[in-house]
């Protein structure tokens, strides 16, 4: 039940890790708290009982209390898994168990009690603010008075929405949150905020494809996504008829001799309902193109891997030409090749991957005939349909930094094109990958 994390989170990016504080008289706040890894707790003065009986549970999860005399207790099936940090408040500040002072409390309900918040030399470690009337500016101004010092700035929170304003202030955010809380589902709910705000930091596994068709498929409906961030060339959504391959399509950034440059926008697939196109979005999740709408969450990939998460501002569907494109991921085929022919050989790095022709001549020595390839060829296929336009381009895979070319419109695309995927499984319930036998085509 109980974790000995410490109470930080890691931010995303090269921002400092967050601290977060539980204040709650809750049994099962605490127990959310300390299983997601914050077990540092505030307590009155007047609660040190139940700051002893919380240590005991996390000590003994599975005690059953045993008295014996007034003064004796002993425990069943004790097993040590971690402590809990208990914090005490004392006339406007907080101590720890061994009574050393390690933050002050400060409550701001004016723009004159905000103006004397400024760190000083002697100051604990900590802060702690009580926002009692404005919270976006005052935080805002808190941060800037801060950014140099070394006192972590921890704001007094009563839901999850409250403590992102306070974690997102000036991009960089206050150092701490105290959790003020006697819900469960509020602990819950942060968790996930950080989570979700941690995807930042992994880098997703792109996968190579090689363009195998090129098809134009005639008119229907399809999504235009702008969103509230502005992507920079290299960027663009995860999209695709299938779940198991998304292709990353590129933003509308670079420039152009007929249109404006939109970096915020990215054009993509619909066609008549919600059952055709999926797009990445936070949690390794994905939904339709169709749920998508203003202030949902998408994800923003660029052809290195590396994500961020975007807000959507707006979405259209406008009736426009679309283009059928068909990939496959030629490095699945020769593995299927080594697999059938029974060779445990790996192609020399001199021969393209990408061209029948260099393939044959390989395999040919080896005896395995062009049938056998023609069968490996029959993997998996992904497929993307997208709208028929110069401005709706495919993200290259990285040649380095001597080939500036990081996409191509799906106007000049051919077979034979390198693009990239992100492979997944296929099957999903509500945007979830499950497991369990699916046949999409």
């Amino acid at each position: 039940m109980c974790s000995s994390n410490p109470s930080s989170i890691p931010s995303a990016g090269n921002r400092q890790p967050k601290v977060v504080w539980i204040w709650t008289e809750s049994k099962q706040v605490m127990t959310a708290a300390v299983e997601r890894g914050w077990n540092t707790f505030i307590f009155p003065p007047d609660r040190g009982e139940l700051a002893n009986e919380w240590s005991l549970v996390c000590l003994f999860p599975d005690y059953s209390i045993h008295e014996v005399s007034d003064s004796d207790v002993f425990f069943e099936n004790q097993t040590a898994i971690a402590l809990i940090h208990p914090l005490f408040i004392e006339e406007e500040k907080l101590f720890d168990s061994e009574g050393r002072r390690v933050a002050t409390f400060y409550e701001v309900s004016s723009p004159q009690q905000l103006q004397l918040l400024q760190p000083v030399d002697k100051q604990p470690d900590n802060v702690i603010i009580n926002l009692l009337d404005w919270q976006v500016i005052p935080a805002e101004n808190i941060v800037a008075v801060f950014q140099s010092s070394q006192i972590t700035v921890f704001a007094i929170s009563k839901t999850p929405s409250e403590a992102q304003v306070f974690l997102e202030a000036l991009e960089q955010g206050l150092g701490g949150i105290v959790l003020k809380v006697e819900d469960s589902t509020a602990v819950v709910e942060l968790k996930d905020y950080f989570d979700r705000r941690n995807e930042d930091n992994n880098i997703l596994s792109l996968t190579k494809a090689t363009i195998t068709q090129v098809h134009i498929s005639g008119m229907g409906d399809r999504v235009c996504v702008d969103l509230c961030s502005l992507m920079r060339p290299g960027e663009g959504l995860l999209v695709g008829s299938f779940a198991r391959g998304l292709f990353l399509v590129h933003s509308e950034c670079l420039e152009s001799n007929y249109i404006a440059s939109r970096p915020f926008r990215v054009n993509a697939p619909f066609l008549k309902g919600p059952v055709h196109a999926y797009v990445a979005i936070p949690g390794g999740k994905t939904c339709y193109l169709s749920e998508l709408n203003t202030g949902k969450e998408v994800i923003v990939v660029d052809q290195n891997g590396k994500q961020r998460t975007a807000i959507v501002g707006r979405v259209k569907i406008e009736t426009r030409p679309l283009i059928l494109v068909e990939a496959k991921d030629m490095m699945e085929s020769v593995d299927m090749v080594e697999e059938e022919g029974n060779k445990e050989i790996f192609p020399p790095e001199n021969i393209n991957r990408n061209r029948k022709g260099d393939f044959l001549s390989f395999f040919s020595l080896l005896g395995i005939e062009e049938e056998l390839f023609n069968e490996a060829e029959n993997g998996t296929l992904y497929s993307a349909l997208l709208q028929n336009a110069e401005t709706v381009a495919l993200i290259c895979p990285s040649q380095g930094s001597g080939f500036p070319n990081k996409a191509i419109p799906v106007t000049s695309l051919k077979v034979g094109d390198e693009i990239l995927l992100k492979i997944q499984g296929g099957a999903r319930h509500t945007g979830i990958e499950i497991q369990e036998f699916i046949v999409e085509k």
